[in-house]
C-alpha cells in the first residue's frame, strides 16, 4: 500500500502543481516543486505509518515538511536558477498542492480502519515465533489485519499469545476455516512437524486463502530476523549468490568511490578540526580503536577524538558516557564530522559504505557468547552506516544489542543495491532531521571512546 500511495500522491501533486503553474510555469517546474516536496515529505516521516499513525499525526508534522520542501526548493533554485517562479506562482502552487494532498491523505487513513478493508488473520502455531508476529501486528494498525486466533495447544496462549484465543488445534483446522473465514493464514513452526496440516492448507490456498511463511512474513514487517527460531538452512539458501556476488562487486565500487570524493571534498576541514579538537580538550586528535572486520580480521578504525579520555575502565554502553563529550566532540557528533578519517578505511579495504557496524576487539568475545547468531556479522565487510543504525540507534544493554544484530542478519540475508540506497537516503535523514527527543542518535558508535572499552559486568 505504501507505494501505491507514494506513485498517487506523486502524481496528484504533479497533476495540481503543473495545473497551478500552466500559466507562469513549465512542466519542469512543476516537476522540480513535486520532487522537493516528495522528498520533504519523506524525510518527516510521513510516508511512515508506523510513526505517523492518525490523520491528526499527518496535520501535526505538515507544517515541518513544508518548511523543508520550501529549503529544499531554494537549494533547487540555486542550482538551477532557470527554475524559479514568483512568489505568488509559489504561493497558489502551494495551496492547490495542500487542497489535494490533504483529502487524498484523509482517504487514506480512513481506508485503513475500515473493517472492509482489513484482512482476518490466523496464526497456525503457538510458540515463541508466534507470539512475536501477533504482537507485531497489533502494533501496526496501517498493516490492515486483524489476527483473530492461533490454532496450537490451549495452554500456550497465556504466555506465548498473550489475550488471543486459541480456536482449536491443527487436526480441526477444516472446522476452523468453515467458522472464521479468515482472510491469511501465517503459519509460524510447530513443536511437531506433524502437526501441520499441509492438504488443508494447499486446499485453501487454492480456494483463495493467503498463506504466508512466519519467518518470511515477520521480516518483511518488521525489517529483522528472529534469532531464536532462526534455521541456518533458510538463511544459507535464502540469499542468491549470483545477485550477491553482483551487490558486493557494486557496493565494493561504490564505496571506494564515494570515500575518495569525500576524503578530496572535505580534507580542507582536516586541519580545522584538528585544531579546534586540540584547544578544546587535552588528548590526541584521532580515536584509534582496534575493530573486528571481514571473517574476524582485526584492524585499526579511525575516528576524529569527540571524547575526554579516563583513566578507569569505560563502559561499553552509550548512555553511560555521555558526560564525558567534549564542546567540539559535541557539534562534530550533531554533524558526523567525526566519521570522516573512517573514509580512509575504506580506501583500505577495511570497510564499506554500508555494512553492519564494527565491535571493538575486546568486547567479541562477550558478545559472541551471549548474542546468537553473533558472529555471521563477519562474513561481509563492516559499514560505516548500516540498517540497524537508521533502524534502531544507540544500544544501551544487551537486550537492545541483541534487537540491533537481528537487523544485522537482516541486511546480510537481503543485502542488496536497492536495500544499500535505502539505507544511505535513511542516514540523510537521520543525520539532517534527527530523531525523537526520546532516542539517541544512531551514527555514532554504541562502544565510547576510552582507554579501555571492555564490557563490565554490571553494564551487561
Amino acid at each position: 500500500m505504501l507505494t501505491f500511495l507514494v506513485l498517487l500522491e506523486t502524481t496528484a501533486i504533479f497533476g495540481a502543481l503543473y495545473g497551478a503553474l500552466q500559466r507562469s510555469g513549465t512542466t519542469g517546474q512543476a516537476l522540480l516543486l513535486t520532487l522537493c516536496y516528495v522528498t520533504a515529505l519523506y524525510y518527516t516521516d510521513l510516508y511512515d505509518f508506523g510513526i505517523v499513525r492518525s490523520f491528526s499525526d499527518f496535520l501535526s508534522r505538515l507544517p515541518r515538511a513544508i518548511a523543508w520542501g520550501l529549503i529544499l526548493l531554494a537549494v533547487s533554485w540555486g542550482l538551477f536558477p532557470d527554475a524559479r517562479i514568483s512568489a505568488e506562482a509559489l504561493g497558489i502552487a502551494v495551496l492547490v498542492m495542500m487542497a489535494v494532498l490533504l483529502p487524498a491523505r484523509a482517504a487514506g487513513y480512513a481506508v485503513l480502519r475500515c473493517r472492509p478493508f482489513r484482512d482476518r488473520v490466523l496464526i497456525l502455531g503457538s510458540g515463541p515465533m508466534a507470539g512475536l508476529i501477533g504482537k507485531e501486528i497489533a502494533s501496526r494498525p496501517h498493516l490492515r489485519l486483524d489476527v483473530i486466533g492461533f490454532v496450537g495447544e490451549p495452554g500456550d496462549s497465556a504466555s506465548a499469545l498473550g489475550r488471543l484465543p486459541c480456536l482449536g488445534v491443527p487436526s480441526e483446522i477444516d472446522r476452523i476455516i468453515l467458522e472464521c473465514s479468515p482472510h491469511r493464514i501465517i503459519v509460524a513452526p510447530l513443536e511437531r512437524r506433524g502437526d501441520v496440516p499441509v492438504r488443508q492448507l494447499v486446499e485453501m490456498r487454492l480456494n483463495g486463502i493467503a498463506i504466508e511463511d512466519g519467518q518470511e512474513f515477520y521480516e518483511r514487517v518488521t525489517g529483522k530476523i528472529i534469532l531464536e527460531t532462526l534455521s541456518p538452512s533458510s538463511f544459507v539458501f535464502g540469499t542468491r549468490s549470483g545477485k550477491t556476488r553482483i551487490h558486493l562487486a557494486i557496493g565494493r565500487a561504490a564505496s571506494l568511490v564515494v570515500s575518495a570524493t569525500g576524503l578530496a571534498l572535505t580534507a580542507p576541514l582536516f586541519p580545522l578540526i584538528a585544531l579546534a579538537i586540540r584547544l578544546d580538550s587535552r588528548g590526541p586528535i584521532f580515536f584509534v580503536q582496534d575493530r573486528v572486520g571481514l571473517r574476524g580480521r582485526r584492524y585499526r578504525m579511525l575516528k576524529f577524538r569527540t571524547m575526554r579520555s579516563v583513566e578507569r575502565e569505560a563502559s561499553v554502553w552509550a548512555g553511560d558516557n555521555g558526560y564525558r563529550i567534549t564542546r567540539v566532540g559535541g557539534w562534530l557528533r550533531k554533524f558526523r564530522l567525526d566519521e570522516l578519517p573512517q573514509f580512509v578505511n575504506i580506501l583500505l579495504g577495511d570497510m564499506n559504505l554500508v555494512g553492519p557496524r564494527p565491535h571493538p576487539t575486546s568486547n567479541f568475545r562477550f558478545f559472541a557468547a551471549n548474542i546468537p547468531e553473533y558472529e555471521l556479522r563477519l562474513a561481509v565487510r563492516p559499514g560505516v552506516t548500516g540498517w540497524a543504525q537508521t533502524r534502531y540507534l544507540y544500544a544501551n544493554n544487551l537486550e537492545q544489542e541483541t534487537e540491533k544484530v537481528r537487523y544485522d542478519l537482516y541486511y546480510i540475508k537481503h543485502m542488496s543495491t536497492w536495500l544499500d540506497l535505502r539505507i544511505l537516503f535513511d542516514t540523510i535523514k537521520v543525520v539532517l532531521l534527527g530523531r525523537r527527543s526520546d532516542m539517541t542518535h544512531p551514527l555514532t558508535d554504541p562502544v565510547r571512546e576510552g582507554q579501555s572499552s571492555r564490557v563490565r559486568g554490571t553494564a551487561a
